[in-house]
C-alpha cells in the first residue's frame, strides 16, 4: 500500500507540472495584457527641456553651444587612419615607457618589465566639437571638446626574482576620458608646417575612468579605492597641464625658422684714418667710410667725404641694429670718392662682434685689406690704416607687455612688480613696428594696398598687395631713437596705387595716429585700429619699445 500511494504522488506531480507548463505557455503566448497602453507619440517641437534631455542624454558641444563648430569630417578622418595611428601610438608609448622601465630593473627583486599586450583599441576618440579663437598674436588657439570611450588592452609584466621568477600581470582596460584641451600652434612661421611648437593645456580637470587588474582580480572594485585613484589621478593631471600650466612640444628648431630679432644696438664711431693709398692724379684721394653688418638688409651707412686728404679725420657715430652678437661681423670698407665713374676701393677690414663686451667701449686700429674676403688672397701693398671705436650695448632683459594698457604694472620674471605711472623711461633705443594686416579697406577706384609710415621725418612703406580688400603684409620697420617716445604718436597711411601711368594713380583708404606711450611704458602693444576716413577698415599693428 505505501509503495502505491508513493508511486501515485510522482504521476501526480509530473502531470501536473506538465499540465500547469502548458497552461503557462498558453497564457504567455494567447493572453493580452490589460494595463499596457498605447504610448503617446508627440513631435519633438512639443517636448519640453526635461524630455529632450532623456531622450537625448548626451547632446555634442556644436548643439549646445554655438562657439563651437561641427567636426564630423574629422572624426571619419580619425576612424580611418585609426588602425595606423593604433601603431603609431603604441611605438610611440613603448619609446617612452622603456628607459622608465629601465630605472626600475634591480630594484626591489624586479628583474624584468615589458608590455605583453599593448593596443589602444579598435575605438578612437570622438571630437564633439572644435572651438577656434581669434587672437592678435601669431598664433592658432584651438579647444576641441574630446570623448573616449576605448577598448584598450595593455597589459605590462613585471617578473620578480623573490618568488622564484614570478610574474605579475597588470592590464589596463576599459578606459574612458572626457577632456577638454586647448591646443596652441605657435608662433607661425614661413615654413612648413608652418608652427614652431605645439602647446597643450587643459581648461578643467578630466574624466578619467577604467578598470586595473592584477593577477586577474579587478583591484578597482575594492571599496573606495575607485574614488581614491579618481582624485589622485585628477589632481596629479591638474598640477602638470592645468591652465596655465602646460605641456610644449616643440616641432620645428626656432633658431632656424624663427626671424632673428633684433638684441641690441652697435655703437660705431669712425674716427680716422692713416696712410691711405693716393688716387688722384694731384698724389691725393677723397675718402670715405662705408659700413654694414653681415644679415643685415638695409643699405650700407656712410660717412663724409674728406676732400684731398690722406689722413683723414672724422669722428662720426653711427648705430646699427644687432641680431646675432656672436656671428654678425662689422664690414668697413674706405673708398676714394670720383665724381665721374666708379668709386674705387682703398681698403677694407672686418670686425667680428664677438670680440666686443657688452656696454663696454673699445678702440681697434686695423691694417686695410685689398680685399676682406678670406678666401682672396692678400697683397703686401700697405693700404693705410682706419681707427674706429665699437660699443656693442645690449637691449634691457625686460618681458615684453601685454596687448594693450597694463594699468601702471609691468610683468617681471620674480613676480608682478609696480611703476608709477609718472616715471617716464629714458635712454636710446630700437623702435619695432610690425604692420600684420589690415581688414576692408575698399578704395573707390581700385584696391592694391600698402603701408606708408610717417615718423619723426622718417618715411617708411611696405609692399604693395594687388587687388585685394584685406591685404596681409608682415612687415616689420625699426627707428632708432635717442630717447623714448613720450607723448608722441606715429602715422600709419593705407594707400592704393593703379599700376602703370594715369591720373589719380594714388588714393588714400585710411589713416591711423597711435599714441606711444603705452608702448613706451609696457614695451609692447598688439592691437586693430580702425582706419580714420574708411568706412570699416581696420589695421593690425604690432608696436614694440626696446631701450638699452
Amino acid at each position: 500500500m505505501g509503495f502505491l500511494s508513493s508511486l501515485l504522488g510522482i504521476l501526480g506531480f509530473g502531470i501536473g507540472f506538465l499540465f500547469g507548463l502548458f497552461i503557462g505557455f498558453y497564457f504567455f503566448i494567447y493572453s493580452q495584457p490589460t494595463d499596457v497602453e498605447d504610448p503617446v507619440v508627440s513631435p519633438l517641437c512639443e517636448l519640453d527641456t526635461d524630455a529632450l534631455q532623456d531622450l537625448i542624454p548626451d547632446i555634442p558641444l556644436w548643439v549646445k553651444s554655438p562657439d563651437y563648430d561641427r567636426v564630423d569630417w574629422l572624426n571619419k578622418f580619425l576612424q580611418n587612419m585609426w588602425p595606423f595611428l593604433d601603431k603609431a601610438i603604441c611605438s610611440t608609448i613603448r619609446s617612452v615607457a622603456e628607459p622608465i622601465f629601465a630605472e626600475y630593473i634591480g630594484q626591489y627583486t624586479i628583474t624584468k618589465i615589458d608590455f605583453e599586450t599593448l593596443t589602444p583599441g579598435t575605438l578612437p576618440p570622438v571630437l564633439q566639437g572644435l572651438k577656434v579663437y581669434e587672437t592678435n598674436e601669431r598664433e592658432l588657439v584651438m579647444e576641441p571638446a574630446i570623448k573616449w570611450a576605448g577598448n584598450p588592452n595593455i597589459v605590462v609584466v613585471v617578473t620578480s626574482s623573490s618568488l622564484q621568477n614570478l610574474k605579475i600581470k597588470l592590464q589596463l582596460l576599459d578606459l574612458q576620458i572626457f577632456v577638454a584641451p586647448r591646443v596652441t600652434l605657435k608662433p607661425l612661421v614661413p615654413s612648413f608646417p608652418c608652427f614652431a611648437n605645439i602647446v597643450v593645456s587643459i581648461m578643467e580637470k578630466p574624466h578619467v575612468d577604467f578598470g586595473l587588474k592584477v593577477l586577474g582580480g579587478d583591484v578597482m572594485a575594492i571599496p573606495g579605492l575607485y574614488r581614491y585613484v579618481q582624485e589622485i589621478i585628477k589632481k596629479q593631471v591638474a598640477v602638470l597641464y592645468h591652465w596655465p600650466q602646460t605641456l610644449e612640444i616643440p616641432v620645428l628648431d626656432a633658431s632656424l625658422v624663427g626671424i632673428k630679432k633684433p638684441v641690441g644696438i652697435l655703437h660705431v664711431k669712425v674716427v680716422r684714418a692713416m696712410k691711405l693709398l693716393k688716387m688722384d692724379l694731384l698724389g691725393l684721394s677723397d675718402p670715405y667710410v662705408k659700413l654694414s653688418l653681415s644679415g643685415d638688409s638695409l643699405p650700407s651707412r656712410k660717412t663724409s667725404i674728406k676732400k684731398k686728404n690722406l689722413n683723414p679725420v672724422w669722428n662720426e657715430s653711427f648705430k646699427l641694429t644687432v641680431k646675432d652678437p656672436q656671428s654678425q661681423i662689422l664690414h668697413l670698407d674706405v673708398i676714394d670718392w670720383d665724381k665721374v665713374g666708379a668709386h674705387d676701393r682703398l681698403g677694407s677690414q672686418l670686425l667680428p662682434l664677438k670680440l666686443l663686451q657688452p656696454n663696454e667701449t673699445k678702440e681697434f686700429t686695423l691694417d686695410l685689406l685689398k680685399n676682406s674676403s678670406i678666401s682672396v688672397a692678400h697683397d703686401k701693398k700697405q693700404r693705410g690704416q682706419i681707427v674706429v671705436e665699437l660699443t656693442y650695448a645690449p637691449f634691457r632683459e625686460d618681458t615684453d607687455g601685454m596687448s594693450g594698457p597694463l594699468n601702471s604694472f609691468s610683468w617681471k620674471e620674480n613676480g608682478l612688480e609696480t611703476t608709477s605711472g609718472n616715471d617716464s623711461p629714458r635712454g636710446a633705443g630700437l623702435l619695432f613696428v610690425t604692420v600684420q594686416g589690415a581688414k576692408d579697406v575698399e578704395g573707390s577706384r581700385h584696391n592694391n594696398p600698402y603701408v606708408v609710415i610717417f615718423f619723426r621725418g622718417e618715411k617708411r612703406k611696405s609692399k604693395m598687395v594687388k587687388k585685394t580688400r584685406d591685404p596681409q603684409w608682415c612687415e616689420e620697420f625699426h627707428f632708432m631713437l635717442e630717447e623714448p617716445p613720450v607723448h608722441e604718436k606715429i602715422h600709419l597711411e593705407v594707400l592704393s596705387k593703379r599700376n602703370g601711368i594715369s591720373f589719380r594713380s594714388k588714393e588714400s583708404l585710411g589713416h591711423v595716429d597711435i599714441n606711444l606711450d603705452d608702448v613706451v611704458h609696457n614695451g609692447r602693444i598688439n592691437e586693430k585700429y580702425h582706419l580714420i576716413d574708411s568706412k570699416n577698415g581696420v589695421i593690425h599693428v604690432e608696436l614694440r619699445w626696446k631701450s638699452i
